[in-house]
């Protein structure tokens, strides 16, 4: 598995959205997403209430990317470069040339196609230029929207785990999916 050089991210570029390195600009746009109780319904984390929180978030995934263990793309928008969500490369394994896919979108923008696009873009890096071999997926059972982009990018439900995160005092269970190389080169 190749590393990513340099001090920084790649720019991906997709028609509508670049995948670009996050810039301590962005803590406010990301502050907007990670409060929104409807954008964390199932995520891994309560919804943010500290407004410094972005600029926290910012520094945690430089020091991982440093480690080489995760790799945090900005989603923003070409037309205005404004940041609409993030997709992220975590838990990287060059061992097995495996890393496990998280993505965000800002709600305003649900259901218009930018998470697709923006994870194609990642998946064909990720696949091609890093050289992975699998990805992998663990969602909320009740996300149906991640399912269903999960699905339609190709991934496989691979298992089910009751009862696997306790999230606000909330016990949910989670499913995962894998996306084997293989598969996604088949299927471009």
């Amino acid at each position: 598995m190749a590393m990513i050089e340099g001090d920084k991210l790649p720019i991906l570029a997709s028609s509508r959205v670049l995948l670009r390195w996050l810039e301590h600009r962005d803590a406010a746009a990301l502050f907007e997403i990670y409060c929104d109780d409807q954008v964390m319904r199932y995520w891994s984390s309560s919804p943010w209430t500290d407004p410094g929180a972005g600029l926290e978030l910012i520094e945690s995934i430089r020091r991982y990317f440093t480690e080489g263990t995760l790799y945090e793309w900005g989603v923003a928008r070409r037309s205005d470069d404004k940041i609409i969500g993030t997709c992220t490369l975590a838990q990287v394994d060059p061992q097995n040339r495996r890393a496990e896919i998280g993505f965000i979108l800002r709600q305003d923008h649900w259901g218009q196609g930018y998470m697709s696009e923006a994870t194609r873009t990642l998946f064909t890096f990720a696949f091609e230029e890093l050289g992975l071999h699998r990805v992998e997926a663990d969602v909320d059972p009740r996300n149906k929207a991640s399912i269903r982009l999960l699905e339609s990018l190709g991934f496989q439900r691979e298992g089910y785990l009751r009862e696997r995160w306790i999230v606000g005092g909330e016990i949910n269970d989670t499913v995962f999916y894998g996306l084997l190389r293989r598969e996604w080169s088949a299927s471009q």
